[in-house]
């Protein structure tokens, strides 16, 4: 995680008055509000956090963290119980009005662990993304931020602990193993459908897949990150063909219609699993 430091604490770890100014001017130290100071290298989300008078939280420290959220567009802040005014993201110490909040979601709830100077815990940036997202988005968070190792199983105790009992079925849900936000969402559509699904299947002569499905089907969830190169792309084909070659029937998807266009992907997952009943 990421520290903010008084001024006061920077003098006592060696630096002087102008050797801060120094650095503020040079930009390898930033002062986010007055007496708050980060390292250059800083998310750009907790600075803003931290100028308006917040810790980041939420969906936004999360993705901070490379954990899988859906929608990150706004900055998740959480402000102290009793906190009357909160400071603006665009201006160090400069006062926003209360209906110029636009782009942010404030959080008021109490923690249920310590939190940092800039950043809750991570246990309470998990509460709050549950709250945030629709139950399915909910589960592929908390398989992302159980397969980083960022919460173990332990901790899952205290965050459902926190949540009103209607949360609590979504843990029944939960699979550390998937890699990706998109695999678990397409693992929850298998699930409605009835399938046996198992996830990161090591295949001799192929290596790991996504997800195979009911012991026949394979299915890549491909993100344009990592296979939108050519090279990268003619060895997905070949892999392709090996699995083939042992009998497997192999469907790609790409993140993008996984995230925003379900119900197509529900549709062929549908159609293709119906064909295969019938072999």
């Amino acid at each position: 995680m990421w520290d903010v430091w008084t001024r006061a604490e920077l003098r006592a770890n060696g630096m002087t008055s102008r050797a801060i100014t120094v650095a503020v001017r040079m930009r390898t130290l930033i002062r986010a509000r007055r007496d708050n100071y980060l390292s250059a290298d800083a998310p750009a989300e907790l600075v803003q956090a931290v100028r308006v008078g917040g810790r980041l939280g939420c969906l936004s420290l999360l993705k901070a963290l490379g954990v899988f959220v859906f929608d990150a567009s706004a900055l998740h802040v959480h402000m102290e119980r009793g906190d009357s005014r909160m400071r603006s993201p665009l201006a160090v110490d400069t006062p926003v009005p209360q209906r110029a909040r636009n782009g942010l979601v404030l959080h008021w709830h109490r923690f249920v662990a310590p939190p940092l100077r800039g950043a809750v815990d991570v246990v309470d940036a998990t509460i709050q993304a549950i709250r945030c997202q629709q139950p399915k988005h909910a589960i592929a968070t908390l398989d992302s931020v159980l397969h980083k190792a960022l919460l173990g199983p332990d901790d899952l105790d205290f965050v459902f602990a926190a949540l009103p009992s209607r949360f609590r079925v979504l843990r029944r849900f939960l699979d550390p193993r998937a890699e990706s936000g998109p695999e678990s969402l397409v693992r929850l559509l298998l699930l409605r459908l009835g399938c046996a699904v198992d996830l990161q299947v090591p295949i001799v002569g192929v290596g790991f897949v996504d997800l195979v499905v009911d012991g026949w089907l394979v299915i890549e969830c491909d993100s344009k990150a990592h296979h939108s190169s050519w090279e990268q792309q003619r060895k997905d084909y070949r892999r392709d063909l090996e699995l083939a070659r042992q009998g497997y029937c192999v469907l790609r998807l790409t993140a993008e219609d996984i995230l925003y266009r379900e119900q197509d992907v529900f549709a062929a997952l549908t159609g293709l699993l119906r064909q295969g009943t019938v072999r």
